[in-house]
């Protein structure tokens, strides 16, 4: 078995729970702290109703001093323990939590699977479904184990006082404390799951309704998206009315049952007292104890309410946390030695050899069997129609995906035997769809080289054509963009990504469709900008638009995850084949 498989058979309960066990000290610290104050508070309540008991006979002061004293000290230690116990669980509670959230965006940051989520249910995952490990932890952990070792030492007590009405406190205990729960969580399982996914649906519904409301506006769709939003809200709300029903049921469940074993215990007790094996005094403790002992179950109905919620939200955590990763990082024994960022631009040559990818074992070969050269230097362009395989390939070369079959070497060492990090500053580029952050110009640059100066900045602006315009801008470097850059106009988001990667400084440069969402002007303007910044790099244009194709040094048509042409621009101008046909359409 697998780990992988071995990890999906666990119940998402234990495994959330399993992320505090570097803590787990901490938390039997709190459970302990958490039984003395609930243990407190039933003594304090068996030391009244001995006090007030004893006090009726009217004995001498000095008979009563011992438990006014006790009263007191009950009275402090009790909130001085339940204080100290909710410092040391939630402390634990939120660096576990915290310890989490790092785990989610390590993985999202590692593995690639953030285009496997809708946008909005990803913002779900990412806090209310994590943010369901503290309620676990400090709701559904620390609870149970208290309500244990406190109803344990009270039934015991009880027991002593007088064995019925400990046998019968033990019984409600346990209908309260655990047949109760199990109750609770049975029916609270289908509503918690049907809870976690509406709450996923009406992030994703509300998300997708603000960022596409211009274009939703735009085509007159803004009104089938309100009510997407409507109906993922409406169910939302009847969710959390039948939670709501499930924990009045608990609460009057909890309720009824306490009242029936208080009345149990009394009459117990009385017919005790008249046979004679139990005096009035100890008749007024065992009652009233028997009322303070069902504070140590009273949280645990509404607990066991939500764990269907919560093994819901356990589930599309774990999601994201067991989504495999696209690359796989090399061992530290096998990583190649050197560096691969170490030699020059003009000492690089890319070579893909047998290149085979696919998306999953039973799908088609995306590339089959690719063989690319680039040369030092030079600017090879890898055209063809939709779905040939061409973002497939760019993927691989930007380690956002690992080869099925085949090698890719940069200057003669194999890009998988280095970690990720090391291939991405050396091959970089401008993706299809290149992300824009809700910065400055400034602080979107700066993310290729934190430390570069405004001269360093300027200088790629100006090699990527987009200096003027920035100069034009009242405030220049420290303009915002907005949101995914919807300030600026498509073809200055495609110079400011390409900017940013020249400042990166890398080996080669992937040019991935950079010219698919502009119109034909722009589009023109755009490949001789972004090609005369690439000069002197080892340049891979990906495109399947004709646009500039003719200053490329190369030119390698790929159909079908096939390489069908390979030459210069001339040479496939003038040979039959997809590049002359292509050619021939207006």
């Amino acid at each position: 078995m697998t780990a992988e498989t071995a990890r999906s058979r666990h119940d998402p309960l234990w495994r959330m729970i399993a992320l505090a066990w570097p803590r787990g000290g901490r938390f039997a610290l709190g459970v302990v702290l958490g039984a003395v104050a609930t243990g407190a508070g039933v003594a304090l309540l068996s030391v009244a109703a001995w006090l007030l008991a004893t006090a009726a006979e009217h004995p001498p002061i000095t008979a009563l001093s011992v438990a006014v004293v006790a009263t007191r000290a009950l009275g402090v230690s009790r909130g001085v323990a339940r204080y100290l116990e909710r410092l040391v669980t939630h402390d634990a509670a939120f660096r576990t939590l915290a310890d989490v959230r790092v785990r989610v965006y390590e993985r999202l940051a590692r593995t690639e699977p953030v285009r496997r989520f809708r946008s909005g249910d990803l913002v779900s995952r990412l806090v209310s479904d994590t943010d369901a490990t503290q309620d676990l932890l400090l709701r559904g952990l620390t609870p149970p184990l208290v309500a244990f070792l406190t109803g344990g030492a009270v039934v015991a007590f009880c027991t002593a006082l007088l064995v019925p009405g400990g046998l019968l406190l033990a019984a409600g205990l346990l209908l309260a404390g655990l047949a109760v729960p199990l109750m609770a969580a049975a029916l609270g399982r289908g509503p918690g799951r049907r809870q976690a996914a509406a709450r996923g649906e009406m992030s994703a519904a509300l998300v997708d309704t603000l960022y596409g409301a211009p274009d939703l506006i735009a085509y007159g769709a803004m009104d089938r998206a309100v009510r997407r939003v409507e109906d993922a809200d409406a169910e939302l709300t009847r969710v959390a009315r039948r939670d709501s029903t499930l924990l009045g049921f608990g609460a009057g469940a909890m309720a009824l049952i306490t009242g029936l074993t208080v009345w149990g215990a009394l009459v117990l007790g009385v017919a005790a007292v008249e046979g004679g094996r139990l005096d009035a005094v100890s008749l007024a403790v065992l009652v009233l104890t028997t009322l303070a002992a069902f504070e140590t179950v009273t949280p645990l109905p509404a607990v066991a309410a939500r764990l269907g919620a919560l093994r819901a939200s356990g589930e599309r955590l774990f999601g994201v946390l067991d989504t495999p990763p696209s690359v796989t990082a090399p061992e530290p024994d096998a990583a190649a030695d050197g560096a691969l960022s170490e030699g020059a631009p003009e000492d690089t040559d890319l070579r893909i050899r047998s290149l085979r990818v696919r998306y999953g074992p039973d799908e088609p070969w995306a590339l089959d069997g690719v063989d690319i050269d680039i040369a030092p230097g030079r600017t090879v362009a890898v055209v063809g129609p939709s779905g040939a395989g061409k973002s497939t390939l760019a993927a691989v070369l930007l380690r956002f995906r690992d080869p099925d079959a085949g090698t890719v070497e940069l200057g003669g060492a194999d890009i998988t035997r280095f970690p990720v990090d090391e291939v991405r500053r050396v091959i970089t580029g401008v993706p299809q769809d290149p992300h824009i952050f809700a910065s400055t110009l400034r602080e979107n640059l700066r993310l290729a080289r934190p430390g570069c100066t405004d001269e360093e900045i300027w200088a790629a602006l100006r090699r990527a054509r987009l200096a003027h315009e920035v100069e034009a801008m009242p405030r220049g470097l420290d303009t915002e963009v907005g949101s995914h850059g919807t300030r600026l106009s498509g073809g200055m988001r495609q110079r400011l990504a390409l900017a940013r990667a020249l400042l990166a400084a890398p080996r080669v440069l992937v040019l991935d469709e950079p010219t698919a969402h502009l119109d034909p002007d722009t589009r023109d303007a755009v490949v001789a900008d972004l090609l005369d910044a690439a000069e002197g790099y080892s340049t891979l244009l990906i495109t399947h638009d004709m646009a500039g194709l003719e200053r490329v040094d190369e030119i390698y048509v790929v159909a079908e995850g096939r390489v069908l042409q390979h030459g210069s621009p001339a040479e496939l101008a003038a040979r039959e084949g997809w590049y002359r046909d292509a050619l021939r359409v207006p």
